[in-house]
């Protein structure tokens, strides 16, 4: 089991955070294009290498987002219609999982055919976005950090949008 905190750089330009494990170290950094219609975020190692990059599909009735790893699609997230907890469908090369959310829409838990992958959690007061990643496979970390990332900005468009 693996525990991740993602932290936002509050005042920076475009989306940036650091993503640091229970030692502090930064295992992931973060950082989204800025001037550009929809999110383009990129997930790098430590090494500064990309692993991932997310992008925010336009036109959709409900929030989507596409992470790919290289050239090749590696998951699609989208938003379920639900009246009070947030609920997001993701279909991945990985497998497909479920983030079912509280009434809040700040903690998540990750499922893949009904059983429990990960957690998500909103860490309350706080100086920007902070979530505490709790992922059970330390294979599934950097996907789950991407998904993680996605689903933040999902939320967080919505709540001010």
């Amino acid at each position: 089991m693996t525990k991740l905190y993602i932290k936002q750089k509050v005042f920076s330009f475009g989306d940036k955070y650091n993503i640091f494990n229970e030692a502090g170290q930064t295992v992931f950094t973060v950082q989204g294009e800025v001037f550009t219609f929809g999110a383009k975020i990129h997930l790098f190692d430590a090494t500064g290498m990309e692993i991932f990059y997310i992008e925010q599909k336009l036109f959709k009735f409900l929030p989507e987002y596409h992470i790919y790893r290289g050239e090749t699609l590696s998951a699609i997230i989208k938003k379920e219609f639900s009246f009070f907890k947030p609920r997001l469908s993701i279909q991945s090369e990985f497998g497909d999982y479920t983030f079912a959310g509280n009434l809040f829409g700040m903690d998540f838990t990750i499922l893949c055919n009904g059983i429990t992958m990960g957690e998500l959690h909103k860490v309350w007061l706080s100086w920007g976005d902070s979530y505490e990643l709790i992922v059970n496979n330390d294979n599934d970390v950097p996907l789950f950090c991407a998904l993680a990332i996605a689903i933040d900005h999902c939320i967080h468009n919505e709540n001010n949008g």
